[in-house]
């Protein structure tokens, strides 16, 4: 059957249906456990979390399902020169960025101040709760992690954005690779070269590495139905992972006017662009995103861009100026149809099932 996966079996799960883990606060228990009880494996981001928030998330999970899940982490979470941010580039991005928050009403942030990296009290945790799964993003993990990991049995899971970084994963001891297509939401989670140099999509990124590498692979990008997955899995993959469509569902911690927006003729527009967080990230396409392009030099570092942006943020949802927010979103958000997480998982089965029984026939 289609579901008899290298990946299905090594994760303990019914299908190789893979909910995308959302950082940011878009995570809930409620989603994470409704697709793992839906025979899937669930996802919660957890990269923005402190060790504490990162324990009480996994008990409420244990509590909600019995069922493996993934927790994430970010290897590499800041881009913050060893210097510091000087007051020259601040100075820079303010200018930039003054005409946005005057058309809002409110004045620009002080500089934001400096920032701790919180990965390693992170992992902690991960090596003391133990999930079934751990996948991270934006590196690898040590050799002696992986060892403690194995040890735990617990499945450790990279993401790749082109076959370099498959092979580097590969070589450096991880179970399992995501292959992360340029179609897909969020965060570009390259390590290796820039994000804008690598810009493979879902498909050939998969076929490429399915050449190279010997461990199973995950499908990521620009999938959101049966037939998405099941051409996945005719092109080597050993399991689909899908975002966007999981968060669109009521499931998720994305706000009302996110998920309408994901369901709307906006959805047609995505745009990759640095100008929210620092990092290339994949949304609908909004006014700031247009008007910063070009200008990626005079923007903070990853995570100091997204404090500076946070307070004009929540004033654009105030006022409801929607052009202004960047809404996380991949470019398959057109075709989605289901607002329920258990809905979408039941519907991703049969669609998957379907395809391969008219192949047969």
């Amino acid at each position: 059957m289609w579901y008899n996966t290298k990946a299905t079996e090594l994760l303990g799960i019914d299908y190789p249906i893979m909910q995308g883990p959302f950082g940011g606060n878009l995570s809930t228990v409620e989603l994470t456990a409704a697709v793992s009880n839906a025979g899937g494996l669930g996802g919660y981001g957890a990269y923005t979390m402190s060790p504490q928030e990162i324990y009480d998330v996994d008990k409420q999970l244990k509590a909600a399902t019995n069922k493996p899940y993934n927790i994430n982490l970010w290897v590499s979470d800041h881009d913050i020169p060893e210097s510091g941010l000087s007051d020259e580039q601040y100075s820079k991005t303010k200018t930039l960025y003054k005409p946005y928050f005057d058309e809002v009403g409110i004045p620009l942030p002080e500089k934001p101040t400096p920032f701790q990296s919180r990965f390693e009290n992170q992992l902690q945790v991960i090596l003391d709760i133990k999930p079934k799964v751990f996948s991270f993003m934006f590196g690898v993990l040590s050799a002696d992690v992986l060892e403690q990991c194995k040890r735990s049995g617990i499945v450790t899971v990279g993401a790749a954005t082109t076959l370099d970084e498959a092979v580097f994963l590969e070589n450096s001891g991880v179970d399992m690779i995501i292959a992360s297509g340029f179609e897909a939401g969020g965060h570009r989670p390259s390590f290796l070269a820039s994000a804008e140099s690598s810009l493979t999509g879902t498909f050939v990124l998969l076929q490429l590495i399915r050449e190279k590498v010997k461990i199973p692979v995950i499908a990521a990008g620009g999938i959101a139905n049966g037939k998405g997955i099941a051409a996945a899995l005719a092109l080597g993959a050993d399991a689909a992972q899908i975002g966007t469509a999981f968060l669109a569902t009521d499931e998720s911690n994305a706000l009302p006017i996110h998920r309408e927006m994901l369901f709307s003729n906006a959805a047609k527009y995505t745009t990759l662009t640095r100008a929210y967080t620092g990092r290339l990230g994949r949304g609908l396409t909004s006014r700031i995103a247009k008007e910063i392009s070009g200008k990626e030099t005079d923007i903070l570092p990853f995570p100091l861009q997204t404090t500076l942006i946070s307070p004009l943020r929540k004033a654009a949802l105030d006022q409801q100026k929607w052009d202004m927010i960047l809404f996380w979103g991949g470019q398959i958000a057109p075709i989605l149809k289901h607002t329920k997480a258990t809905e979408l998982m039941h519907s991703l089965i049969e669609e998957t099932t379907t395809y391969f029984d008219d192949l047969k026939a």
